[in-house]
């Protein structure tokens, strides 16, 4: 039980249920007090400067149960695997700061409208495992590529994955913008403690 409360992922996942509960309650309390509003305190939006805390809360609440499910999901098989590799403090960070980067991202290209939801920071932690695992740390030192190159690749297939995992209602942008960055993370290795290059391949955690 105490190494499961430790786990990061699963702060991650209480987190987001907490949030969720407490957006859905003030959802509910809305239709009876119209003069409060769950867009005002969870969704992120072009009202976000005088709103500040929804970049955070933003990030942990979800619009319904299945969109709640969904992430906590691909969340639990993506965190815990990634989580092996880190430690607490950078994986709660990286979680947050690609979150609120994802949710701006939509919030910008989109041209208005709000954003809810963990989408954008969990493709960035998928990301991340792509690129800094040691079968695609071994591939990309053959093929030579410069960084540049090298990102505008990852661009590529973030916008092929984002447009396939695509469908009515999703924010696109916000999953582009989570999975370039974990992939241009995962190569950089944020996450990993510092480790020589030379030793990456015998130290990471990731196995499949």
């Amino acid at each position: 039980m105490g190494r499961l409360s430790g786990s990061p992922t699963v702060q991650t996942l209480a987190l987001m249920l907490v949030v969720s509960l407490l957006y859905w309650g003030v959802r509910t309390l809305a239709g009876f007090l119209p003069v409060v509003t769950g867009a005002s305190l969870f969704v992120l939006g072009p009202w976000f400067p005088s709103a500040p805390w929804t970049l955070v809360t933003s990030v942990y609440a979800h619009a319904g149960v299945g969109h709640l499910v969904a992430n906590a999901i691909t969340l639990a098989f993506a965190g815990l695997l990634l989580e092996r590799s880190t430690t607490t403090v950078r994986y709660h960070t990286f979680f947050l700061a690609t979150g609120i980067l994802a949710g701006l991202s939509q919030v910008v290209l989109n041209g208005g409208g709000g954003v809810l939801g963990a989408s954008g920071a969990i493709f960035a932690l998928i990301g991340y495992i792509v690129t800094a695992n040691p079968i695609s740390e071994v591939a990309l030192s053959r093929l030579r590529l410069t960084r540049g190159v090298q990102v505008v690749v990852f661009a590529v297939l973030a916008v092929v994955v984002t447009v396939l995992t695509g469908g009515p209602g999703v924010a696109l942008y916000a999953h582009f913008a989570g999975l370039l960055v974990g992939l241009v993370a995962g190569r950089l290795h944020v996450l990993e403690p510092s480790t020589p290059a030379s030793e990456r391949s015998a130290t990471s955690q990731y196995r499949v």
